[in-house]
């Protein structure tokens, strides 16, 4: 999910919220902002503070005048769209350490699909993901709380807690006759949002972003100035599920000369904005393929569908999420804000993203290369260690730690991708190719 901080609009805010009070005479010209129009605003003004009289005065529970002001400002916005909402001070916070790249949770992002809560994507090596939950899941319970007509942030709420402790999901998954349960133990969720490794004996890059948080484009600048010379990249944005706007935009901007990376438009040509590549900024002119699913959304989207438009990467993988509408958050006050939606994203092409989202120039569902099981794929030094290592077993010698194999609980220990874990990922093994045929055809 994209978002801008929108400071310099603090005294719309403000007006914003002074309605709510219902001072009429703090308004001003708001009331009159569409001409002829000033009659009705006032008389709608007058029946919600009414309705605010009645709701403090009347209801069982004593609620104060400020929790009912809060509770309708909540209900306003969650009844926009799904994504627009009322950041009280706590939910600020967090959305401010989300955006920096470590906060506790089960390591999930969330969206709301045809009117249900959905996993957009877990992000990689969190509690979320080493359980097995997948992109397109439909969360139907957290814990013993339904989440029909739950908002995502009430949602989001229940899901975060104390690291150490458990919370138990029911989801509904496409293919499986009855919901599953998992049981997940909470954890502080470290986001290495970029990490690269060498495609083995192929001088090819695999990239991965898992999400969009504000240090991509350095991280990613590291990579690229790391591994210099190589003759191809694949990009893999599989389950991310967006981030920062910037973030994007900058990324993007690494791989192209020139030209539109993404547009927004608003109401009534309003927030419109649109950002350019620059070729000052461009590092890296090397054939590309970038693997997409539906757990790609948002950020992930503007990168693969602005480099596939400009007809710089090969699109791999299955259609991502849609999620395609800009949110900004403006501050109410020094410790609230408002996260509204007020735009929507345009792709070079003059496509949208929202609910459509990207579909890919080659379309392959997951799973494993089919390989003959007599062709074990080894090379000559892996199956000589691996004999050594057997060796050692039988000698009663236990392997010494540099000769052991990567730790199964992380995908990132290696600096090599072999041929076992590609011939895994059918997806992968594609893009790779893609990336070869790239090369030979630009030769």
């Amino acid at each position: 999910m994209e978002f801008l901080v929108k400071k310099e609009r603090s005294l719309w805010t403000l007006g914003f919220v002074s309605a709510f009070i219902g001072v009429a005479l703090l308004l001003g010209n708001t009331l009159y902002a569409k001409e002829g129009d000033g009659e009705n605003r006032l008389t709608a003004l007058a029946k919600f503070t009414k309705v605010l009289g009645t709701v403090e005065e009347y209801y069982v529970d004593d609620i104060g005048f400020n929790e009912i002001i809060t509770k309708s400002i909540e209900g306003l916005l969650s009844n926009l769209d799904a994504h627009s909402s009322f950041l009280t001070e706590k939910k600020f916070k967090d959305m401010k350490v989300q955006t920096d790249g470590e906060f506790g949770g089960l390591g999930i992002t969330v969206g709301m699909r045809d009117g249900a809560l959905t996993v957009i994507a877990p992000i990689e090596d969190t509690p979320a993901d080493k359980v097995g939950l997948k992109a397109k899941d439909i969360i139907l319970r957290i814990d013993e709380h339904s989440t029909l007509n739950m908002t995502i942030d009430e949602a989001v709420a229940l899901m975060r807690g104390k690291p150490g402790t458990k919370i138990n999901l029911t989801i509904v998954r496409e293919g499986e006759n009855k919901p599953l349960t998992f049981e997940i133990v909470r954890d502080i969720i470290k986001i290495d949002s970029v990490y690269a490794k060498m495609i083995k004996d192929q001088n090819i890059l695999y990239l991965r972003i898992t999400n969009f948080d504000k240090n991509v484009v350095n991280k990613t600048k590291e990579m690229l100035s790391k591994h210099k010379g190589v003759k191809g990249i694949v990009m893999d944005l599989r389950n991310n599920p967006g981030g920062l706007l910037d973030q994007a935009v900058s990324l993007t901007d690494l791989f192209l000369n020139e030209g539109l990376i993404v547009s927004q438009k608003g109401k009534d040509g309003k927030e419109q904005e649109a950002y350019y590549a620059k070729k000052s900024t461009t590092i890296s002119d090397v054939p590309m393929a970038i693997l997409v699913n539906a757990g790609s959304a948002s950020a992930s989207e503007i990168v693969g569908g602005a480099l596939q438009d400009h007809k710089k990467a090969i699109v791999v993988g299955e259609k991502t999420f849609g999620k395609g509408s800009v949110q900004v958050v403006l501050p109410v006050g020094e410790t609230e804000a408002l996260r509204l939606t007020i735009a929507r994203y345009y792709l070079p092409s003059g496509r949208t993203i929202q609910a459509v989202g990207i579909t890919p120039d080659v379309t392959i569902y997951p799973g494993k290369v089919p390989v003959p099981e007599s062709d074990l794929s080894i090379k000559e030094n892996d199956l000589k260690l691996h004999l050594s290592s057997e060796l050692k077993k039988l000698e009663g010698v236990e392997p010494k730690e540099e000769d052991k194999k990567e730790d199964k609980g992380s995908k990132k220990a290696d600096e090599e991708l072999s041929i076992k874990d590609i011939n895994e990922d059918i997806q992968l093994k594609t893009a790779i190719d893609i990336v070869n045929v790239l090369t030979i055809s630009k030769k």
